[in-house]
């Protein structure tokens, strides 16, 4: 699945095998890609670069991923959000920000790579379809 639409991706985890692995497949697909090491990374690349899709682990070192996607919300609204988890610590995070009134789509690591592709460019498709 070719993405012919330019879109921008970030993905965000600390561990760098992971970023950089899901930041080659991306980009062998069509999108242009940044990876970022942590959340205060991210923020620094969003300053300058700012991407239709943020994939974000969910347990990061710092600010976690929820409070990131929750962030990325409220400053980047066109930023759709997917969140990557393999820890069971993250349905604690997702309640908690359910609270505040925010619910995230979160796949379970490990993913496969044509599935991560597709729910991508499913949220981008669909936001693009808002738009018009």
């Amino acid at each position: 699945m070719v993405n012919d639409r330019g879109h921008r991706v970030l993905i965000v985890d600390d561990k760098r095998t992971i970023a950089d692995t899901l930041d080659l497949i991306f980009s062998a697909s069509g999108y242009e890609t940044r990876a970022a090491y942590s959340a205060e990374q991210a923020l620094e690349i969003m300053l300058e670069w700012l991407p239709d899709l943020a994939i974000v682990d969910v347990v990061l070192p710092v600010m976690n991923g929820i409070d990131l996607a929750i962030l990325l919300t409220a400053q980047y609204p066109a930023c759709r959000l997917l969140l990557l988890s393999g820890q069971s610590l993250t349905a604690d995070l997702l309640a908690e920000a359910e609270t505040k009134g925010y619910k995230f789509e979160v796949l379970a690591k490990p993913v496969h790579p044509t599935e991560i592709l597709e729910r991508a460019l499913n949220l981008l498709v669909d936001n693009q379809s808002k738009k018009a």
